[in-house]
C-alpha cells in the first residue's frame, strides 16, 4: 500500500468511532500474544498490558479520553452482558451452590471485612490521606463496582480502577503459590477463593487455568462481593472514623 494510501486510511479511521475499536482489539491481542512469549505471567497480565499499550497510543495521536470512548464503549457495553453469562456455568452446579450456600456468604463476609480493615489500617498507618485511604478500601471489588463506591465515599474513581488492576494481578500470582502451600485441592473452593480476592482477573484465571467448576464459583464469588461491599463498606469505613 503506498503512502499516500495509507495518508487517507489514517484520515478516515481518526475521524470515525471505529479507530478506537480497532485500537483496543489489536492491543489486547498485541497483550495477549506478548503475555504468553512471556510464560504467561500474571503480573503482566493481558489487560494490563493492553492498558499500557493504548495509553501510549493515545498518547502519540493526541488522543483524548472522551473521543476514544466514543468507538471504544461498544466493547464497554459488553462488559454488562459477559458478567451476566457467568451465571450460565454456574447453573450446571446450583444444588452445590445450595448445599454450600452458608459457608459461601459467610466466607464472602469475612473476605471483605478482612480485605478492607487490613487496607484501611495499613494505609493509615503509613500516613495515607483521607481520600487515599477511601480509594484503597473497595480495591478487592470489581472496578466498575469499586469506581462507584470509591465515588460515593469521597475517593478517586480512577485511581481505585488501577488499584483494582493491581490487586487482581497479584491475586493471580501468589492466589497458586498458596493453594499449594495450604494443600487447597478443591476447585470450587480454589475458584471462590480467586474471584473473592481477585475478582474479574481471578473468575479469568479460574476459567483458563483451574477449570469450569473454579470458573463458575468465581464469578458467584465476584458478584456476590460486589453486592456484599456495598453495603458492608460504608459501615466499617465510618468505624475507623473517617
Amino acid at each position: 500500500m503506498s503512502v499516500p494510501a495509507l495518508d487517507q486510511l489514517w484520515v478516515y479511521l481518526s475521524a470515525s468511532p471505529l479507530l478506537s475499536l480497532l485500537a483496543t482489539l489489536l492491543a489486547f491481542m498485541a497483550a495477549t500474544y506478548l503475555n504468553r512469549c512471556l510464560g504467561g505471567t500474571p503480573f503482566l497480565h493481558p489487560v494490563i498490558i493492553a492498558i499500557v499499550l493504548l495509553i501510549a497510543f493515545l498518547k502519540l495521536t493526541h488522543t483524548d479520553y472522551a473521543t476514544y470512548f466514543d468507538g471504544a464503549q461498544f466493547i464497554h457495553f459488553l462488559l454488562g452482558p459477559a458478567t451476566v453469562a457467568l451465571a450460565i456455568p454456574l447453573y450446571d452446579y446450583r444444588e452445590r451452590v445450595r448445599r454450600m450456600l452458608l459457608p459461601i456468604m459467610l466466607g464472602c463476609v469475612a473476605g471483605i471485612v478482612t480485605a478492607v480493615i487490613s487496607t484501611v489500617s495499613v494505609a493509615m498507618l503509613m500516613g495515607a490521606s483521607r481520600e487515599t485511604v477511601l480509594t484503597l478500601a473497595p480495591r478487592s471489588v470489581t472496578s466498575p463496582i469499586a469506581m462507584g463506591i470509591a465515588e460515593k465515599l469521597g475517593g478517586i474513581p480512577s485511581l481505585a480502577a488501577g488499584l483494582v488492576l493491581l490487586t487482581g494481578s497479584l491475586g493471580c500470582a501468589l492466589g497458586p503459590l498458596i493453594f499449594r502451600l495450604i494443600k487447597v485441592r478443591d476447585p470450587s473452593v480454589q475458584g471462590f477463593t480467586m474471584g473473592l480476592a481477585a475478582h474479574g482477573f481471578g473468575t479469568a484465571h479460574s476459567f483458563s487455568s483451574i477449570g469450569a467448576v473454579a470458573g463458575a464459583f468465581a464469578g458467584l464469588a465476584m458478584g456476590l462481593t460486589g453486592l456484599l461491599t456495598a453495603f458492608i463498606l460504608p459501615p466499617l469505613v465510618h468505624v475507623f472514623g473517617l
